[in-house]
C-alpha cells in the first residue's frame, strides 16, 4: 500500500520508505520533518512484495533513495542495484525497549530478523529480568517463533513490525525495537545517498557527452549554437587552412550541419546519413545535458566506410552480454508420446522454483528444454545464463562460476569479476554437461546449493544469491558416482526434479516434422523462397531417416537438413529430382547395402545392435557403420537391457 506525498518542491531528492505497517504508524512524526527536506512516498510492503514495488519504482524513476528496516532493508540491498538506507537497531534503542517492557512484566520475548544478539544475556542480568529470544528469516519463521514464545506464556514481545503485530493480533503487549532516533539517522543517511545518487547521475550525463566527443570527426556547441571545442579531424574538415573557428555560429560555417533543432527539442539523431566534404557520412548529433537542462549539444561525423566494421564488433558485444532465454515449450517439435511426456513433465517443473536434473545424449536439446522451463517459470524476465561445464579447465571454471577478487591470481581482472552465479542472481543458471565437472568445484557447487551463498576465489565475505539450477548431462551419473568420479550428495541434490530428453531414434515419427522445419529455416537463411511442395520434396528420403539411428541427435538431424536444404536449391519450382543423388551429399543415410535387410523403427539400442550384428555378418565394425556409430558405443548397447 502507498500513501500520499506530502507537497513540497519540485527539485529536492525523492526517497521512497518501504516499510511495515507497526513501523510506519511510529515513523510518521519523522516523515513529516523530513518532509520539507525530500520528497518521501510511505509504502508498505514486505519481504518479495517490498522488491517488486521496489523495482517498479526504480523503472519508472520516480526515487532517488529507499530508505527501510530490518528484512525490507536486506532484501532491498541484496534485489536491487540503488541506493539503500538501513534504519538501524541500536543497543540504546533494544536497552529502551526492555525498560519498558520490564514495566509490564518479568518475562520478555525477543524475535528480531536476521540473528540473536549475544549482547543482551548481560543486559538480562542488569535489569533483573528473563529474557528469551529468537531470529527469523521469513514471515513463516516469525510467526513460529512467536507462536513458541506465546505457548511458553510470555506476555510481553519486543521485536519488529511484523512480530509486534502478531502480538497485538495475539491479546499480548508488542513492543517495536525502534526508536525515533534510529529513524531519523536512517533518513539522514537517505538523504546523503540520494544527493550522492543525483551527483552521480549529473557525472553519467556529462561523460556521455564527452564519449560521443571522442569518436570520429567531433565538435561541441553551447546553447546559443557556437563551437566550443572541436577535435583535429574536425577542424580539417571545416577549415582545411587551420583557421580557428572557436566561438564562431556553427551554421555559419557549414549550414548542413546545423544543431539548431537540437538545441530546441533535445531530441538526439542517431545514424543520419549525410553528404559532406565529398564523401558519405554517418550523423549523430546529441544533446549535452546539466542536471537535466541542455545546455550544448554535440555532432559526430562517422567514416561510413567503417561503419560495418564497428555494427560487427557492436552486435558480438551484444550477444555476449545478453543472457536471455529464446525457446519456449511451443517452439519444440514433435508429438511422439515419449517427447510429448517429456514436455508435459517439463512444464509441470517449470512451476516450482526446484532443482531440475535434464538427462539426455548429446544433441537432443537438453538447453532448449532448460530455456523453456525458465521462460514459462516465475523468473522469466529474469537473467538466464549457460555454462558448459566441460568446456573449461577446472581454475578457469571455478573463475567463471565463483568470480574472482582483484590479485587472486595471475592475469586476474583488475578490480576483480564477478561470476555467473552472480549474474543470474534472481534468475536461472543452467549447467551444461554437470557430469564433467571436476570434483573439487562438485564440493564448492554443493555448498553453495545448500547455503544459496558465494564465496569468490581469493574472498572471504559470502554473497548471498538467489539462483534456480537447472543442470543437464549426458553421462550415466550413477555409474560415475560408483566410479567415485561424481559425488553422490551432490547428484541428490541436483535431483530433485528430472526430465529425461528422448533420443531421436527413440521417436522417429517426429523426424518429418523436425526435417520440414529445419530445411525450411535453411531455405530461408539461403536466401531462396520455400517451394510449395516442400513436403513431397522431402518425402522419398523420410525411410531412410527414420531408421537411421541418429547417434548425433537432433543435432546431426539439424546439420543433415542444411545438407538437403543446399541439395534442393540446385532444382526449380516442378523439376524433377534425383533423390538417389544425395547418397554423395549424406552417406551415412546409405551405408547398408541394398541387399540387407534394414534396421525396423521403435526397437530398443541393444535389438538394434543385434540385428545390425546379423546383417553385418558379424563384423562389429560394420555394425557400427551401419548403425552411424562408433564401436565402443556398439558394444554399450549390446550390453544394455533397454
Amino acid at each position: 500500500m502507498s500513501y500520499p506525498n506530502f507537497s513540497r518542491p519540485a527539485d529536492l531528492p525523492r526517497i521512497c520508505f518501504m516499510s511495515y505497517r507497526q513501523i510506519r504508524e511510529f515513523a510518521m512524526p519523522v516523515v513529516a520533518e523530513y518532509s520539507k527536506r525530500a520528497h518521501i512516498e510511505v509504502v508498505d510492503g514486505t519481504f518479495g512484495g517490498a522488491l517488486a514495488m521496489a523495482r517498479d519504482r526504480l523503472d519508472r524513476g520516480v526515487v532517488d533513495a529507499f530508505v527501510s528496516a530490518g528484512s525490507n532493508a536486506s532484501i532491498l540491498r541484496a534485489g536491487l542495484q540503488a541506493p539503500v538506507a538501513t534504519i538501524q537497531l541500536s543497543g540504546f534503542d533494544l536497552l529502551q525497549a526492555l525498560i519498558q517492557a520490564r514495566r509490564i512484566a518479568d518475562r520478555v520475548g525477543v524475535v528480531m530478523y536476521g540473528q540473536t544478539i549475544p549482547e543482551l544475556d548481560a543486559v538480562k542480568e542488569l535489569l533483573n529480568i528473563e529474557i528469551v529470544q529468537h531470529a527469523y528469516q521469513t514471515p513463516d519463521d516469525a510467526r513460529q517463533r512467536f507462536e513458541q514464545l506465546r505457548r511458553e506464556r510470555f506476555q510481553v514481545i519486543v521485536g519488529s513490525s511484523l512480530v509486534v503485530e502478531l502480538a497485538e493480533q495475539a491479546g499480548l503487549h508488542g513492543l517495536l525495537a525502534y526508536s525515533l532516533t534510529s529513524i531519523r539517522k536512517g533518513f539522514e543517511d537517505a538523504l546523503e545517498l540520494a544527493r550522492v545518487a543525483r551527483l552521480e547521475a549529473g557525472r553519467v550525463e556529462q561523460l556521455n557527452g564527452v564519449l560521443h566527443s571522442l569518436q570520429d570527426a567531433v565538435l561541441a556547441v553551447d546553447r546559443h549554437h557556437r563551437v566550443i571545442a572541436i577535435n583535429p579531424p574536425m577542424q580539417r574538415l571545416l577549415a582545411p587552412g587551420g583557421a580557428d573557428v572557436t566561438g564562431r555560429p556553427l551554421d555559419q560555417l557549414r549550414p548542413e550541419l546545423t544543431l539548431r533543432a537540437t538545441l530546441e527539442t533535445g531530441q538526439q539523431e542517431s545514424a543520419g546519413l549525410q553528404r559532406f566534404g565529398g564523401r558519405d557520412w554517418i550523423v549523430n548529433r546529441t544533446p549535452i545535458r546539466e542536471r537535466g537542462a541542455i545546455v550544448g549539444a554535440a555532432l559526430t561525423l562517422y567514416d561510413a566506410g567503417r561503419i560495418h566494421e564497428a555494427d560487427t564488433s557492436l552486435r558480438v558485444q551484444q550477444r555476449r552480454r545478453q543472457h536471455t532465454a529464446k525457446y519456449r515449450f511451443d517452439a519444440l517439435i514433435g508429438q511422439s508420446p515419449t517427447f510429448q511426456r517429456a514436455v508435459q513433465t517439463a512444464r509441470r517443473y517449470a512451476r516450482t522454483d526446484l532443482t531440475v536434473l535434464i538427462a539426455g545424449e548429446s544433441g537432443v536439446g537438453k538447453e532448449l528444454f532448460a530455456q523453456a522451463i525458465h521462460n514459462e517459470s516465475r523468473r522469466a524476465d529474469r537473467p538466464f545464463i549457460a555454462v558448459n561445464c566441460a568446456s573449461f579447465a577446472e581454475s578457469l571454471l571455478e573463475s567463471e562460476l565463483f568470480g574472482h577478487e582483484e590479485g587472486a591470481f595471475t592475469g586476474s581482472r583488475r578490480g576483480g569479476k564477478r561470476g555467473l552465479f552472480e549474474a543470474a542472481h534472481t534468475g536461472t543458471l543452467f549447467l551444461d554437461e554437470i557430469g564433467d565437472m571436476p570434483l573439487p568445484l562438485q564440493s564448492r557447487l554443493l555448498r553453495v546449493l545448500q547455503e544459496r551463498e558465494i564465496t569468490r576465489v581469493g574472498a572471504t565475505a559470502a554473497i548471498p544469491v538467489d539462483v534456480r539450477i537447472i543442470a543437464a548431462t549426458h553421462q550415466p551419473l550413477q555409474e560415475l558416482i560408483a566410479q567415485r568420479r561424481f559425488r553422490q550428495d551432490l547428484y541428490y541434490r541436483i535431483n530433485t526434479l528430472r526430465v529425461a530428453v528422448p533420443a531421436l531414434r527413440d521417436r522417429p515419427d517426429d523426424i518429418g516434422a523436425l526435417l520440414h522445419a529445419l530445411v525450411t529455416r535453411c531455405v530461408v537463411r539461403l536466401g531462396d523462397t520455400v517451394p510449395d511442395d516442400i513436403d513431397a520434396r522431402l518425402a522419398p528420403w523420410l525411410p531412410r531417416l527414420r531408421r537411421y539411428a541418429w547417434p548425433g541427435n537432433v543435432r546431426e538431424l539439424e546439420n543433415m537438413s542444411e545438407r538437403i536444404a543446399v541439395f534442393l536449391s540446385q532444382y526449380g519450382q516442378g523439376e524433377p529430382i534425383d533423390h538417389e543423388a544425395l547418397r554423395y551429399d549424406c552417406p551415412e543415410l546409405y551405408a547398408d547395402r541394398p541387399d540387407e535387410p534394414t534396421e525396423q523403427p521403435g526397437l530398443g539400442l541393444r535389438e538394434r545392435a543385434l540385428q545390425s550384428l546379423q546383417a553385418a555378418g558379424g563384423s562389429r565394425q560394420r555394425a557400427a557403420q551401419r548403425l552411424g556409430i562408433s564401436r565402443s558405443t556398439l558394444w554399450r548397447w549390446l550390453n544394455s537391457d533397454q
